[in-house]
């Protein structure tokens, strides 16, 4: 029971902005890859915050049409529609100055001294506020959350001092996070270059160091990939780097098939849930022993690189441990001398060739037989392992800040739950 007086969403102090769904409201042909204006949909807020990697870009013509869904600095976004509950801050950070909603999220503005917006941004990010809205959320193919709706939702509301106090312990915890979100994010791009660099230009270093194409390396067409490819490389598939594999799921009728405390079992749910990191340790559930036995299930090393194959195809991550995976996944554990760092890569840069060779009436899916048809260019094991030891400290500091993460995040979460009810207090 909160210490503090509760108060609903729908008051004189919040505002809540729905997207213009008007006769000017952006189709297809309207977006542009960069422009005056972002086009937030419900992908580009995920349970981490914004995502602006795929963001759709309007005019300055486009805007200025639209009547609703312009975002203010210290604006929250909150998803109402599919996957319901994501939100993200507009805060000063963010590097866009002029953002609109699509119909399938509100703003949340503060209109009022009396609430702190980023204090509230905290309650919309908490366990608190989800409960709220599984209650009152609607839909079942597609889930949402009405306006309506929303507005019944009640937060606990202590004095301006007091949210201003728990909004400072938290977002010190959120700027450590994203600061490590932004290292990553650099690294990331650092080892993707170099794997272009070597594995698609062909530029890895030579017998004397120096760039191997554009110092003049001998290159040779290969019929097979129809291209031209370094001496002593070879065509292959998707196959050749590992051993493919896949999963099941235990029968949810045995409760003593699932554990709190098991072999870590991994879906493309999870897999959605950590977006963002490239390792993964555990999901939202573990399989016991019994579990195991009963779905036939097979254990698979550190190192697995996984690949969601339906619902939906292309979701990705390293096996931090031993862990075993649901029937939505085509994974690879390495063999054949090819790392996991250069297996990772390699499937990201097959994506496009996956997802087109997917098929399936009610969901797309891909299949191990297909991903065995999947031509790529194998080069020689040398330069494998000259680009594995490479980026090996990359991997290495980048699995350590996202455990950092996951450890700050397990903190807020706790902490979060316990300064809104005033069970914890701030000096």
């Amino acid at each position: 029971m909160s210490k503090f007086s509760l108060v609903r969403l729908e008051n004189d102090a919040i505002k809540i902005i729905d997207g213009d769904r008007g006769t000017n409201y952006p189709q297809k042909a309207d977006f542009q890859k960069n422009g005056h204006c972002v086009f937030l949909n419900t992908g580009n807020i995920t349970k981490t915050g914004f995502d602006f990697s795929s963001a759709d870009f309007i005019s300055k013509g486009k805007d200025a049409l639209l009547r609703k869904g312009k975002a203010s600095r210290k604006d929250i976004v909150l998803t109402t529609r599919g996957t319901v509950g994501n939100v993200a801050f507009y805060g000063d950070s963010i590097p866009f100055e002029n953002i609109r909603i699509n119909s399938g999220m509100v703003l949340i503005r503060t209109i009022q001294t009396e609430i702190d917006p980023y204090y509230l941004y905290t309650f919309l990010r908490s366990g608190i506020f989800k409960k709220q809205v599984f209650l009152n959320g609607s839909g079942s193919a597609q889930p949402q959350l009405p306006i309506t709706a929303l507005k019944n939702i009640v937060f606990p509301l202590p004095k301006i001092e007091t949210q201003k106090k728990i909004a400072a312990v938290l977002s010190c915890l959120d700027a450590k996070i994203d600061c490590n979100n932004q290292i990553n994010a650099q690294l990331e791009a650092m080892a993707k270059t170099l794997y272009d660099y070597w594995f698609v230009q062909f530029d890895f270093p030579d017998a004397t160091g120096k760039p191997y194409k554009s110092s003049g390396g001998k290159m040779v067409y290969n019929t097979t990939l129809k291209r031209e490819i370094p001496v002593g490389w070879n065509d292959g598939t998707l196959d050749d780097l590992g051993q493919i594999v896949g999963g099941s799921t235990p029968s949810t009728k045995k409760e003593s098939n699932f554990t709190a405390s098991g072999t870590p079992w991994i879906t493309p749910n999870d897999l959605s849930d950590n977006q963002g990191y490239k390792f993964i340790t555990r999901g939202a559930q573990d399989v016991s022993d019994s579990g195991i036995k009963d779905a036939s299930l097979k254990k698979y090393p550190a190192g697995t690189v996984l690949l969601s194959s339906r619902a939906p195809i292309g979701y990705m991550a390293i096996a931090r441990e031993e862990l075993t995976t649901n029937q939505g996944f085509k994974s690879f554990i390495p063999t054949n001398d090819y790392s996991s760092a250069f297996i990772y890569y390699t499937l990201k840069n097959s994506l496009k060739t996956i997802v087109q060779h997917a098929s399936g009436s009610t969901f797309k899916e891909v299949s191990g037989a297909v991903l065995k048809t999947v031509k790529i260019c194998l080069p020689a094991s040398g330069v494998v392992e000259q680009f594995t030891n490479a980026v090996a400290p990359t991997f290495k500091r980048q699995d350590l800040l996202e455990q950092e993460n996951q450890h700050l995040t397990q903190l807020r979460d706790w902490l979060l739950p316990m300064l809104m009810n005033g069970q914890v207090t701030v000096a």
